[in-house]
């Protein structure tokens, strides 16, 4: 098979990458200044970032596929051990009240980033194995094989959610467990699985995330802060009043780039969580339309890799990688405007945050390899 490499994405993926660069360089300029006497301290820093997200990018798509699905298991452990180190002294860090991050020297990585690409690694190895057509051709369709499906497909993925589950909520994570569900879901939908499992696992999904914010009181409040922002304009409000200010006073063509009020302590959380409520106010409606466009397009040409494909290693990693970035932008989008509870997490490629955008950038890696495999791309 001819390799060729979609230069469609490739454009696209360097544009999201280049704009965010340019956000956080007229974004972060204030506080750069106001904490570090340079303009530029936190711009460098996301620079480093981007350079080790496309070091690490360039090395995964040197590794034949075939080798990251052979050692898919091995990745995801190494990961679930990293996870588990966050809560050991002297090597776990506890921010904001939250145990999720690794400190080496001066800086700090969060493995849960990192979870979203091994996990969707191991579950595109481990299903397109169980439904390979060696495994299919001695498969009897009687009630027994339904019997098999639910033993040893349904109930080991449930057990997968359920360590997960486990780990991110111990560290008070939720917002990446429910981004990497609705991943993990996808891709276990898209097999050769049987409809009902999805629909179990759906409603299992909504009565733990009932659960999860019943027995947390911040988590409960921001789902009435959703409802009444009103209520508490200077408190639990705070944040989405700040952000419908900065969007709503951009207009249509916005302030101009740089010349956001909101950046200046007003809106919490301005260079990572909120980013594009300061996009809205410099940009306008225009700009926050080219930038969901941008979106829309990453998760079209996207699937177009994965339609493109015929292993099926190759389509659910695709799957899986398209559904975490783009799922993740519209909550985060969703949540600044308004129509989804303040999560806490970033912006795919704008958000301000090292352990993010390195994990995106590999999964970028991980689609151009993808694409590299097959012959024919077209719009």
């Amino acid at each position: 098979m001819e390799e060729h490499i979609s230069h469609y994405f490739l454009i696209l993926s360097a544009a999201l990458i280049v704009l965010g660069l340019l956000f956080i360089a007229t974004l972060s300029a204030p506080q750069s200044l106001q904490f570090f006497g340079n303009t530029n301290y936190y711009l460098f820093h996301q620079l480093f970032s981007v350079a080790v997200g496309l070091i690490l990018s360039i090395i995964i798509f040197k590794i034949p596929l075939h080798f990251l699905k052979k050692v898919s298991p091995i990745l995801l452990g190494i990961n679930i051990l990293l996870l588990a180190a966050v809560f050991l002294p002297f090597i776990g860090t506890k921010l904001w009240g939250a145990s999720r991050w690794i400190s080496i020297g001066n800086n700090t990585f969060q493995p849960s980033e990192f979870l979203k690409i091994t996990v969707i690694l191991y579950l595109a190895s481990w299903l397109s194995n169980k439904f390979s057509p060696t495994v299919k051709k001695n498969w009897t369709f009687s009630i027994k094989r339904g019997h098999d499906n639910f033993i040893h497909i349904f109930l080991p993925f449930l057990a997968l959610l359920t360590v997960i589950s486990i780990m991110l909520y111990l560290q008070s994570d939720i917002s990446t467990l429910g981004i990497i569900a609705v991943t993990l879901i996808t891709v276990y939908f898209i097999s050769d699985t049987p409809l009902w499992h999805t629909i179990l696992v759906f409603l299992l999904g909504l009565v733990s995330t009932a659960v999860f914010i019943m027995i947390e009181p911040y988590r409960l409040q921001r789902v009435l802060t959703l409802l009444r922002p009103e209520a508490d304009p200077l408190g639990k409000g705070l944040q989405i009043k700040q952000s419908l200010i900065a969007v709503g006073s951009g207009g249509i063509f916005g302030k101009g780039l740089g010349m956001s009020t909101q950046k200046f302590g007003f809106l919490p959380q301005a260079m990572s969580d909120s980013v594009f409520a300061i996009i809205g106010e410099e940009t306008g409606i225009i700009g926050c339309f080219i930038l969901i466009s941008l979106f829309l397009l990453f998760l079209y040409f996207g699937l177009r890799i994965a339609n493109s494909t015929n292993d099926t290693f190759y389509k659910l990693t695709a799957v899986g990688i398209i559904t975490w970035i783009t799922f993740q932008a519209f909550v985060n989008i969703a949540s600044i405007i308004g129509l989804f509870p303040i999560t806490g997490i970033p912006l795919p490629f704008f958000s301000y945050g090292g352990s993010h955008l390195i994990a995106e950038i590999i999964g970028l890696g991980l689609l151009l390899k993808i694409s590299r495999n097959i012959k024919k791309f077209s719009v």
